[in-house]
């Protein structure tokens, strides 16, 4: 079955220049890409230890085909006709001290009901395998239930409007404004924004508590400073 997902169009109609997180425009593909397996590794070990809170993990598409679009696993995000504003990089369970889980059992191939569900929200078979694998395992859930989880996080999510932000001068600390902004239920110091080394936009790390809930993020835990200049990319938009 192939889905097209848009914007919200009495969204749009009720809040000019809001969009919602979703794709602005996505066909899922009826018969969705296998994934390799995802394996831990001498420099991505497997680690179990007790997690105490979450990371919710967004990318900002159009930069990242900038950067990674000739990738073959970028096929159906950068070069197949659909396109993507925010996309849903993963849930990531942090620990309660420096370390934070990781690959903590062993998994077999997401399958493709699953993978056809999360495609207009992370637009890339094997990213969704590598976020199981990596992150999901270490949660007590099945991949059905993992991936119902993040995409309802990341669902609920509203977004100024982009492609006037591209055109003007801000700051990192300016975007995170107009983002809270159009979510109320998001605090400012929940945020993390990580920038390429140009500038450019690169994600938007959110900080949840045990309950999925956002909350402060914990003190030298990533991201760019408020006060450096921002810029995103908006590709031929």
């Amino acid at each position: 079955m192939i889905r097209l997902v848009r914007f919200a169009g009495a969204l749009l109609a009720l809040t000019p220049g809001v969009a919602s997180a979703q794709a602005l425009m996505c066909r899922a593909p009826a018969t969705p890409p296998v994934p390799r397996p995802d394996l831990p590794s001498e420099r991505e070990p497997s680690r179990v230890v007790p997690i105490g809170s979450y990371t919710l993990a967004l990318t900002w598409s159009p930069g990242h085909c900038r950067a990674n679009g000739s990738d073959p696993d970028a096929r159906f995000q950068c070069r197949s006709g659909n396109r993507f504003g925010f996309t849903l990089h993963g849930l990531w369970p942090d620990g309660k001290g420096r370390e934070w889980p990781q690959y903590c059992a062993a998994t077999t191939i997401v399958p493709p009901r699953v993978v056809r569900e999360t495609m207009c929200a992370t637009p890339d078979a094997q990213l969704i395998q590598h976020e199981w694998a990596k992150h999901g395992t270490c949660m007590d859930v099945t991949p059905a239930e993992y991936f119902r989880q993040a995409r309802q996080l990341y669902g609920a999510l509203r977004f100024p409007d982009m492609n006037a932000l591209s055109r003007r001068s801000l700051t990192v600390g300016q975007f995170k404004k107009r983002l809270v902004a159009v979510n109320p239920r998001l605090p400012e110091d929940a945020i993390r924004v990580t920038v390429t080394r140009q500038g450019w936009l690169d994600e938007l790390w959110l900080c949840l508590d045990t309950s999925y809930r956002y909350t402060r993020c914990r003190p030298n835990s990533g991201g760019t400073a408020d006060s450096v200049p921002l810029k995103i990319w908006r590709g031929g938009r």
